[in-house]
């Protein structure tokens, strides 16, 4: 298994974790439903697998945040948590310039940029939980606190 940039930071930061191969083949490409499936193929329940979603605010900022494949973010709430006043998704065609990753293998782990990151706090009920290791194909397995102190996420309520 090729190690990605997400597996080398968390390799470097000392965070255990392993690592989780699954057959792509190009789910990815629906517009909801991708993440339940993975969890699906990985036989693993839909809250402990992770999706990562980057969305801009009015004032252009880049935020991410993670949510459980069973579940959609609540906007208002995601708003209420970064302090802004509107957010959008940024568009597939620009995700892989602004975090290095591409639409069903962006890692909350390792971006271009360090960006605010916020993390529905039902990660919290988990032992593990199942994030992208950055490529398609590929899916890290991290202890919650871990992924949240190597991400510098907040842990909040995201749930619709």
């Amino acid at each position: 298994m090729k190690k990605t940039n997400a597996m080398r930071i968390l390799d470097g930061a000392k965070i255990a974790y392993r690592a989780v191969e699954y057959a792509d083949d190009g789910e990815h490409e629906l517009e909801r439903g991708a993440a339940k499936e993975l969890a699906a193929k990985l036989g693993i329940s839909p809250e402990s697998c992770f999706k990562t979603i980057v969305m801009r605010s009015e004032s252009k900022e880049v935020l991410v945040f993670c949510q459980s494949a069973d579940n959609e973010i609540n906007v208002k709430k995601a708003r209420t948590a970064a302090g802004v006043k509107e957010l959008s998704p940024v568009k597939s065609s620009e995700l892989l310039s602004l975090t290095g990753y591409i639409r069903g293998g962006c890692s909350p782990i390792g971006m271009k940029r360090k960006y605010r990151t916020f993390i529905d706090s039902s990660v919290l009920q988990h032992e593990e939980v199942y994030i992208s290791a950055g490529m398609r194909g590929e899916q890290i397995v991290i202890a919650p606190q871990d992924l949240i102190t190597v991400t510098g996420a907040s842990v909040t309520d995201l749930l619709l």
